[in-house]
């Protein structure tokens, strides 16, 4: 592969997770005009940002083993392919049906294109340093693209309107593919058995669970609220059951029944419920409530946004210097206590207690995914550390789910955002509190389990060595 072709395929996966990010935080600044030009209702609204979330996370578990399967070229150019082509018919869509189909599409298509795009950037490294180098940017780009989505869907808005959010994934994209089908280097692939049971099983689990929480406010006991239910049973029932019988499964039970992830997975799973949650509930307090144009919401999120990229980057020093435990406890706290300082500020008239309370929060924001990132790969064994990325991001996109689902209700109508939005801030001051005292656990667990494993014994166990070292030399 010359030089010029690695750089190609690293520009292009850079591109890829800026894109994929991106678009699960930028149809935020758009739902005042979705809810105007398409009639959408709350339930239509949460719909618009939880489609792609829910298939994102659905199909996120088994994309790692679909990339292995069709190798990374082929699957980064199919899911590519349906990205881009899923944007097109958001961009045309006449009705909140057809739009929130499409972006039910769209995330299918970003969750094959994350993994696939990550084995071509670092395949296309020629040393160790490179490649730690491309991750690290890959990663960089994602959190940018997650902090970048509210201005950029603000001045799109403001250039244009909702419809050009999605058709600059079509410009970007169109021109992708061409390069990919004709330039992209092909990556070795490798023998995997696909997990198809496991992978059904887990979009049932997860669908049925986000419908059932979206519409169940507005249905109570419908049918389709019940049906859906139902579906969340089986769904945990047959992946369970599917992922003990066969010998490759999604989710190897190294994973799972690591205490270590599991807390981390937990903790990941709050983060995006109280971030996205407050993203959703901010954006439509913003726009509705307070009725500012999309362009000046973007905005506002400005130094929410702008702090999570300077957090990002500050993670991995930071880290490095003080530990894990310890930047996670500090951002922990000082996220809820910002979220607190943000539902004050919601009750206010004036915009600039926002922007303060935002500042810190970006900032913390930035410091914990990262280090959240890296946790749980660090929880598992190298050779599961694919697996444990997949797992441990799922469990992100479903808290998203689950917190957009949740405080579009809490947030309540129009006549009392103020009151719905500052409920929304609290839940996701709780949710983070909730983070910190897990930090909390794990790290006495870790120090006492190290210090039993490091102190000297006992008076009475020396003795008893002593006396079995004595008794072994004279026999």
């Amino acid at each position: 592969m010359t030089v010029e072709h690695r750089r190609g395929v690293a520009g292009l996966a850079l591109i890829a997770a800026f894109m994929v990010f991106v678009d699960g935080t930028i149809v935020n600044v758009t739902l005042a005009q979705l809810a105007t030009h398409l009639h959408a209702s709350r339930a239509e609204l949460e719909w618009a940002v939880n489609a792609y979330t829910l298939s994102f996370a659905a199909v996120m578990l088994g994309a790692g083993a679909i990339t292995d399967t069709l190798g990374a070229k082929r699957a980064f150019v199919a899911g590519l392919t349906v990205f881009t082509a899923s944007s097109a018919v958001c961009a045309v869509a006449t009705s909140m049906l057809m739009l929130n189909l499409a972006r039910l599409v769209q995330g299918a298509g970003a969750a094959l294109l994350l993994p696939s795009a990550l084995v071509l950037a670092t395949a296309s490294a020629t040393d160790e340093h490179t490649r730690h180098r491309l991750v690290s940017w890959w990663a960089a780009a994602g959190g940018v693209g997650m902090a970048a989505g509210p201005l950029l869907g603000g001045a799109l808005v403001a250039l244009a309107n909702w419809r050009a959010v999605f058709a600059v994934n079509v410009v970007i994209g169109i021109p992708a593919v061409v390069w990919s089908l004709l330039s992209m280097p092909s990556v070795v692939r490798r023998r995997r058995r696909l997990d198809v049971a496991g992978m059904g099983t887990a979009t049932v689990l997860i669908g049925g669970l986000v419908f059932a929480l979206i519409e169940a406010p507005a249905l109570g006991r419908h049918p389709a609220v019940i049906t859906a239910a139902a579906l969340t049973v089986g769904g945990l029932v047959g992946f369970v059951w599917v992922e003990r019988s066969i010998p490759e499964p999604l989710l190897p039970p190294g994973i799972y029944t690591d205490r270590g992830f599991a807390v981390t997975a937990v903790q990941g799973a709050l983060f995006n419920f109280a971030f996205y949650g407050v993203l959703f509930a901010l954006s439509l307090m913003l726009q509705q409530g307070r009725g500012l144009s999309a362009l000046a919401t973007g905005l506002l999120f400005l130094p929410l946004t702008g702090l999570i990229s300077i957090g990002s980057l500050c993670s991995t020093p930071l880290a490095q210097r003080f530990g894990r435990a310890t930047v996670l406890s500090v951002g922990q706290a000082v996220l809820a206590i910002a979220l607190l300082a943000l539902a004050w500020a919601g009750t206010t008239s004036a915009l600039w207690p926002l922007v303060l309370a935002l500042l810190p929060a970006g900032f913390s924001s930035g410091l914990l995914v990262p280090t959240m990132t890296s946790q749980s790969i660090a929880a598992v064994e190298p050779a599961l550390h694919g697996a444990a990325s997949a797992a441990f991001n799922t469990s992100r996109q479903i808290g998203a789910a689950v917190g957009v689902a949740i405080f579009g209700p809490l947030l309540g109508t129009t006549h009392s955002f103020t009151t719905g939005f500052v409920t929304c801030v609290i839940v996701a001051s709780a949710a983070t509190t909730i983070t910190l005292f897990l930090t909390t656990l794990a790290t006495a667990s870790t120090g006492l389990e190290q210090s039993l494993a490091n102190q000297e014994p006992s008076g009475l166990v020396r003795t008893c060595n002593v006396v079995s070292t004595r008794s072994r030399l004279s026999s």
